[in-house]
């Protein structure tokens, strides 16, 4: 169990190390103990896929990749990181195809693109050129195929139902791709914190730097959210959790004031909760 924790420790390390804007990069600890200050960016094969070889950790593949552990994790369905297998196949790339089978874009769907008419189709009038050396100008504009709207996917049910919003306080810091891989919520100590959609608690503790007091949920294979400057945790690693369920109090471990830091994670990567959440 202790093993395991620290495996799972250091992969939340990887996952989270950029989430909030006052975090400070962690050096990563190796398969062998040795420590470096970041991933290496080695490209992945063609294939998209890695043979484990002997000695071999899934942390050590995630570096020689240029990749990050919980990258694997989420695109091999791993739950134990640290039992890997002497010549499993690990995708290492999220369009990897397996091998023999011809690679696509992960969710690529074909896109249909309109060609204008032109000539007598269009009913457009012919092109009057001045002489060699001259400007071209069109002597009355062809009409412009107007593009088909674009329909926005709207945003993946999990746990049976749409998410809800953590806490009760306001926004009072945005998502930033670039400085804040979430929502900050404000509060009083002790507000109560809610499971945004049902799921598995896969993290309960303080061990990850600049998060305080943290919980993170799996809802599905694509899915995590993440709470962090806790004051109390009420639920432990996993315990199974319905939406809305109380599992933590609000407080201000490793944060300037009382607030919730919320994050929403798709396969890994951060995405803007405003546009999960319901509209208050």
């Amino acid at each position: 169990m202790h093993t395991r924790s620290t495996y799972l420790s250091l992969a939340l390390v990887v996952l989270l190390s950029a989430g909030c804007a006052s975090k400070v990069t962690a050096p990563v600890r190796d398969g062998t103990g040795g420590v470096t200050s970041g991933a290496s960016t080695a490209p992945a094969p063609a294939s998209g896929f890695h043979t484990v070889r002997q000695g071999e950790t899934l942390l050590g593949i995630a570096r020689q990749y240029g990749v990050t552990l919980p990258d694997l994790v989420s695109w091999n369905g791993i739950t134990d990181p640290n039992q890997i297998q002497v010549g499993q196949t690990i995708r290492v790339s999220p369009t990897g195809a397996p091998p023999g089978a011809i690679a696509a874009p992960v969710g690529a769907a074909a896109v249909s693109t309109p060609v204008p008419p032109t000539g007598a189709e269009a009913g457009a009038v012919p092109l009057v050129r001045e002489p060699i050396g001259g400007r071209a100008p069109v002597t009355e504009p062809v009409q412009p195929v107007q593009p088909a709207p674009v329909v926005s996917e709207p945003p993946a049910a999990v746990g049976g139902g749409q998410w809800q919003w953590p806490a009760a306080g306001g926004v009072i810091a945005g998502f930033n791709e670039a400085s804040n891989k979430g929502l900050d919520i404000g509060g009083s100590v002790g507000d109560p914190v809610y499971a945004a959609s049902a799921g598995k608690v896969v993290y309960a503790g303080s061990g990850l730097r600049g998060y305080g007091k943290l919980i993170v949920i799996k809802h599905n294979q694509e899915y995590n959210s993440v709470y962090a400057h806790n004051d109390k945790l009420l639920v432990k690693e996993d315990d199974q959790v319905a939406q809305g369920q109380k599992i933590a109090e609000l407080g201000s471990s490793e944060a300037d004031r009382p607030k919730l830091h919320f994050e929403i994670r798709k396969q890994g990567k951060a995405v803007d909760p405003m546009g999960y959440l319901p509209a208050r």
